[in-house]
């Protein structure tokens, strides 16, 4: 399946407004679609007879402001952006395992050639580790309950990129444990005479299963070929957990000097490969022992949008991953929910392939998912004393929790024709729970376009007194809001495509 193609894109358009202030939107009554449709003329009536005709003309005038030139960024901010958390927790493992590599292949450390295995499989149990849901889970609540809010403000931003990006460690561990793996066969055929055969075969083979695993997961096919990546990293993965295994239990029963196979067991459960094969197993199956089919209902308010509605209540910041089977096809979302003591949670899948549209087409009623959730970077905000969080079209399923459950959080909604597109489920959720004082929602249909994101931003952050900001938009929404962010020095944290 190639990647979503978006129906309808808010993004489009920029507002490019020379009143002195943004005026928010009017709050929309749930019941009332006649608001979010007379949206320029309540707009006008806030802003007095010269405001309003000039409001009036911006809402008709055509998205000519959307070909004016971009604003020119400067290099150094691109690359700090560029150059993330998740490729300096990259480059620092990568590094370190290279020296180590480096020492064992001149013979200067020979530590590693007599337990490589060791290198090989704790490289690669830290990297199923980093994308564990209960190993995630744990560091967020450790962070949250020992680090909020009385921590200094760098520490506290710090431990948010630190959880954001752990994908550069898992990365980075499995593509230096697939080196070691490279590294132990080379010194398995080096000595090929004092090997056996099936240890040499069983080495080329895990090799080949955890290069199409590792290759499977770079961006491209990730972000274009969603299908292709689920089926290769996790089947062709579990294939080379089980290679592994093989190729332990038969390297570690060989006897080198004896050139005879040992088949008493104690000799096996005492390798470091043993427990670290064993380690890896127990995570990559403890996730998989959550997977439940619930029933579900789904509200269709327009054709671009399902509204999935899971029984339960949530914590903030966490994100649902649903397939129509029990093992194929698993789709992340965030979880929209008003706490733990609710009776419903909430997904907003927007149509944007095959799987989403489904949903719309021909709405299941039940949907399998993991009952243990991911934590997304969301899950932080309880370490800020106030925050904003900004997000555009479908992004506010990510981002929605945690303004209903935290009143020190302030929303900022960019979207197109929002309520009669997301339904009275979800606007009954914003109006009962934020108050018009804690959010601004942008209606780009009413408003003829987007509006100045950095503007809202700006104005938002110093007046509501926040330390940082979150953001859930698509890759140019969220590439323009952290350039702006990061040249006025607001600390946030925007979207990632890594898991």
């Amino acid at each position: 399946m190639s990647y979503p193609e978006f129906v309808d894109d808010p993004e489009k358009g920029i507002l490019d407004s020379s009143l002195d202030t943004l005026t928010p939107l009017p709050v929309l009554p749930v019941s009332s679609k006649a608001v979010i449709q007379d949206a320029a003329v309540g707009l006008a009536a806030q802003s007095g007879k010269k405001e309003s005709q000039a409001a009036l003309a911006y809402a008709k005038k055509d998205h000519a402001s959307a070909n004016k030139p971009k604003r020119k960024v400067r290099k150094w901010i691109r690359f700090q952006l560029w150059f993330n958390t998740y490729r300096k927790f990259f480059i620092f493992v990568i590094s370190l395992n290279g020296v180590g590599l480096l020492l064992a292949s001149l013979n200067i450390w020979t530590y590693p050639r007599r337990y490589t295995g060791a290198f090989v499989l704790g490289n690669l149990l830290f990297a199923i580790l980093m994308r564990n849901e209960l190993f995630g889970r744990l560091l967020y609540m450790i962070a949250n309950k020992c680090f909020a809010k009385w921590t200094p403000l760098w520490f506290r931003l710090g431990c948010t990129s630190a959880l954001q990006h752990l994908g550069g460690i898992h990365s980075g561990c499995a593509t230096s444990g697939f080196v070691w793996l490279i590294f132990r066969v080379t010194l398995i055929f080096i000595d090929h005479k004092d090997n056996h055969d099936a240890v040499l075969i069983m080495g080329v083979i895990t090799n080949l299963a955890v290069s199409i695993s590792i290759l499977s997961a770079f961006p491209w096919v990730r972000n274009t070929h969603h299908n292709m990546f689920e089926r290769h990293h996790r089947f062709i993965g579990w294939i080379g957990l089980l290679s592994t295994w093989v190729f332990v239990v038969l390297g570690d029963s060989y006897d080198l000097d004896t050139h005879s196979w040992n088949p008493d067991g104690i000799r096996v459960i005492r390798q470091q490969d043993f427990w670290f094969a064993f380690g890896m197993t127990v995570f990559i199956l403890i996730p998989w022992f959550t997977v439940r089919e619930v029933k579900v209902d789904i509200e269709v308010p327009s054709p671009k949008v399902a509204i999935v509605r899971f029984e339960r209540g949530m914590q903030q910041g966490l994100i649902a991953r649903i397939s129509r089977s029990t093992i194929m096809e698993y789709h992340a979302f965030g979880i929209i929910s008003e706490g733990t003591h609710a009776k419903y949670h909430y997904l907003i899948c927007g149509v944007q392939g095959d799987f989403t549209r489904s949903l719309v087409n021909e709405p299941p009623t039940h949907l399998w998912t993991r009952q243990l959730k991911f934590a997304g970077v969301s899950h932080t905000s309880t370490l800020y004393k106030r925050g904003i969080r900004v997000c555009t079209g479908t992004g506010l399923g990510a981002a929605l929790s945690t303004c209903l459950q935290n009143p020190d959080w302030y929303l900022i909604w960019i979207g197109s024709d929002q309520e009669k597109t997301f339904g009275p489920t979800i606007s009954g959720l914003i109006h009962k729970h934020i108050s018009p004082q804690r959010m601004c929602l942008w209606d780009s249909k009413a408003r003829g376009g987007r509006p100045d994101v950095m503007k809202l931003v700006k104005d938002a952050y110093h007046s509501w007194g926040a330390e940082v900001v979150f953001i859930t938009s698509n890759w140019a929404g969220n590439q323009e809001i952290m350039e702006g962010c990061k040249e006025a020095g607001i600390p946030a944290f925007g979207t990632l495509w890594d898991f």
